[in-house]
């Protein structure tokens, strides 16, 4: 299974036609026919469905689509990360990460590099604790920032001075919204939109918010982006399970925030993976987060 071949197939997966993706490829459509048949004999399967019209993907189809896509991503950067001139500091540092003020730090480091190192790009990617974890496993991220306890063996790990927050995004309109503090039996009869992970029960998730979806409150939608829960909440759907200082609140914004009592706070870690070896780039940006943190490089 060739680079080449696979970027072929990705560009028919693309165009949804072996025609226009020849002309995109600078190949004749009969030479672009004959890898993708060599590409399904070589995996033992139909990929794609030709039909008058055009092509679509079979369901194996459409997972080499979603590996070739990593394969060629990680490609394409080794590619870049070698070409670079010694003499200069330049790719890309991609990094995953929940919605959280920890990422704060990440954005000062990043934007200190960038004013030395143009050459040097940030790529942020949002996602929760499991799907950024799994990015960095698979070297889809350079490095993630998690939240709760210490990072597993399988990983190094920078503590971050951030804690986060827990409480509840509710409408300035509502009525617990002058309160202090909520409990959670303060949200008996309320409606929930709680994050995904809280929801699933992810690995991880505090007691607390365990009692969310396994006693009998009513959990009324999931989120993955707080901005989407913060919508749901306008509308009066319900009241969000949220981290403090994401969402704008108090006068000029309809949103107000109640920490849960008694709530624990959450502690960020930057991580990569063990003896993951680490282009120049990367290296530069984690020696700047470990001086942000007060530790040596």
């Amino acid at each position: 299974m060739e680079l080449r071949t696979l970027r072929s197939f990705l560009a028919v997966a693309r165009e949804g036609n072996v025609t226009r993706a020849a002309r995109q490829l600078h190949i004749t459509q009969p030479a672009l026919s004959r890898q993708l048949a060599d590409l399904e004999r070589e995996m033992g399967c139909a990929l794609l469905i030709r039909e008058a019209r055009g092509v679509t993907l079979t369901e194996q189809g459409m997972l080499l689509r979603k590996r070739a896509e990593e394969i060629v991503s990680l490609a394409n950067r080794t590619e870049r990360e070698l070409r670079a001139p010694a003499a200069e500091v330049e790719g890309d540092v991609w990094v995953g990460g929940g919605e959280s003020r920890a990422m704060a730090l990440v954005a000062r480091v990043a934007t200190g590099i960038a004013a030395e190192h143009p050459g040097v790009r940030l790529r942020v990617h949002s996602g929760n604790g499991a799907d950024v974890l799994e990015r960095v496993e698979r070297g889809l991220l350079d490095f993630g920032v998690v939240f709760g306890g210490e990072p597993d063996a399988r990983h190094e790990w920078l503590r971050l001075p951030h804690e986060d927050r827990w409480g509840i995004l509710l409408r300035r309109d509502h009525q617990l919204a002058e309160r202090d503090a909520i409990t959670l039996d303060d949200l008996r009869g309320e409606r929930l939109i709680v994050s995904g992970e809280t929801g699933e029960l992810a690995e991880g998730t505090p007691t607390m918010f365990r009692r969310l979806v396994s006693e009998s409150f009513d959990v009324a939608a999931t989120y993955t982006l707080l901005y989407n829960a913060s919508l749901l909440v306008e509308t009066g759907m319900g009241v969000a399970v949220c981290f403090d200082g994401i969402v704008a609140t108090g006068e000029g914004t309809p949103f107000a925030f109640v920490p849960l009592a008694d709530a624990p706070t959450t502690q960020a870690y930057l991580v990569w993976k063990r003896f993951q070896p680490l282009s120049r780039a990367c290296d530069l940006f984690l020696r700047g987060m470990r001086e942000s943190c007060g530790e040596d490089s």
